[in-house]
């Protein structure tokens, strides 16, 4: 197949197939045109990607069907339909692709609070830095267990839920800084681990673990994930690979946003144990039983189901049709 006599050929047809695509109004006779045009260019590119593959003249044909499509069906895909695909593909596979990074930061999470719980101990004088006796003692006998009592389980429930969803969408979000994600991981690190040092100063770090772990391990996890997406949006911009920077941030950021969705519904879930489970007086086995099954379930679906739906050439990325035709790049 000669490519360039093709183009040469059909080249005013596409033109003509794209003015019709973006007019305003068409008579009946330009319909015709249009559903006649689109059948010819489909053809066209069928040609091309059969013969040559992949090429900007492809690329062009398509971008021009896209419009045209649309002009002709009138109205998107049904999100009805969508839902099924984005469940079961799209997001699990956006959560499969950034499994390493999420163990790498709760390797690094786990690591801070250790640190910080073991020094903040070894030194008294910070110790006294962070209150009174009284208050700390107060704190470690007291008001760290009954924070998990102070309202009715449904509202505690939903306080947490908003809260930690709003923290793992904005780790998302401004992910494209580099800083927010890394601010948030050592906050909370920082934050947690001087709550276990002054627990286990007064001989309470048992009650720390077993009251952060029912709820914690789902939780947690979902802010490891949301911090590693942000982290993969700041690195797709920083080292785009043969891709423009403008492109492969677009491409990532479309994937990685719908991890957002799939957070909010996990830490939905971890919402309900913390607010209906941690504070009950069940065996603490029992309630971190709970918790793990929760993670548990969390985890199948992130690693078993989006490695399926990897398998199957998912990124967690829009369909072609959906997004537009790619800028071809080197290599």
């Amino acid at each position: 197949m000669n490519l360039d006599a093709l183009i040469d050929e059909r080249r005013p047809e596409w033109d003509r197939l794209d003015e019709l695509a973006t007019a305003k109004r068409l008579t009946g006779a330009q319909a015709d045109e249009l559903v006649h045009l689109y059948r010819a260019a489909s053809a066209d590119l069928a040609d091309i990607k059969t013969s040559v593959g992949r090429t900007p003249a492809g690329d062009y044909v398509s971008n021009i069907l896209g419009r045209a499509r649309l002009r002709l069906t009138g109205t998107p895909e049904n999100v009805v339909r969508q839902i099924p695909r984005f469940f079961a593909l799209q997001l699990p596979a956006a959560l499969y692709r950034i499994r390493w990074e999420t163990f790498v930061v709760a390797v690094t999470f786990i690591a801070i609070v250790a640190l910080v719980a073991w020094w903040a101990q070894q030194d008294p004088a910070y110790m006294a830095a962070l209150g009174d006796e009284a208050q700390l003692e107060q704190y470690a006998e007291e008001d760290f267990v009954a924070y998990y009592s102070e309202h009715a389980e449904g509202v505690f429930a939903g306080m947490v839920w908003t809260n930690n969803a709003w923290i793992a969408a904005q780790c998302i979000m401004f992910g494209i800084t580099g800083i927010w994600p890394v601010y948030v991981i050592m906050q909370n690190a920082v934050g947690l681990g001087t709550s276990a040092a002054v627990m286990n100063w007064f001989g309470h770090g048992d009650d720390f673990l077993l009251f952060i772990l029912p709820h914690g391990l789902l939780e947690m996890t979902c802010i490891f994930v949301a911090a590693a997406a942000g982290l993969r949006i700041f690195w797709s911009w920083v080292a785009p690979g043969a891709r423009s920077r403008g492109s492969a941030l677009a491409a990532e950021g479309r994937a990685l946003a719908t991890v957002v969705v799939g957070l909010i519904l996990a830490l939905g879930l971890s919402g309900l144990v913390e607010g209906f489970v941690t504070r009950q007086d069940w065996p603490h086995a029992v309630k971190i039983g709970i918790g793990a099954l929760a993670l548990g379930a969390f985890l199948a679906y992130m690693l078993v189901v989006g490695r399926r739906a990897a398998r199957l050439g998912e990124t967690g990325d829009l369909t072609e049709y959906e997004a537009g035709t790619q800028r071809l790049v080197a290599g």
